[in-house]
């Protein structure tokens, strides 16, 4: 019998969490700022473990923006959410977006993108 606790506790985990994807980012620049729409994918599984978000980093890390994301995603992969009024310093021609999920935190993985002129 006491094996039996150890396996049911082994079963209600995640299997294999993996980092969300950044697929695709477009970028409008506006008069004074800018707005981002990233296309995300992720095995959202339902409110567990989903994409929660993705943020716009210079090349030092810092951050510039965040897109908090407030639900699952389970049947709409890939998925493409905006963010407007970025304000970017005016020396910078790329910046870096970095996905997060609820089960594993900000991915190792950031993606360049080339800023419009």
């Amino acid at each position: 019998m006491r094996y039996i606790i150890p396996a049911l506790f082994a079963l209600s985990l995640p299997a294999f969490a993996d980092e969300a994807r950044v697929e695709h980012v477009e970028i409008q620049k506006g008069s004074d700022n800018f707005r981002f729409s990233v296309t995300l994918r992720h095995g959202d599984t339902g409110w567990e473990d989903y994409a929660d978000g993705w943020r716009i980093e210079d090349a030092d890390g810092n951050v510039l923006g965040t897109r908090v994301l407030h639900h699952p995603h389970v049947n709409e992969q890939p998925f493409t959410r905006s963010l407007s009024g970025v304000q970017i310093p005016n020396h910078l021609a790329e910046v870096y977006i970095r996905a997060k999920t609820l089960t594993e935190g900000w991915g190792t993985e950031r993606i360049a993108v080339s800023l419009p002129e």
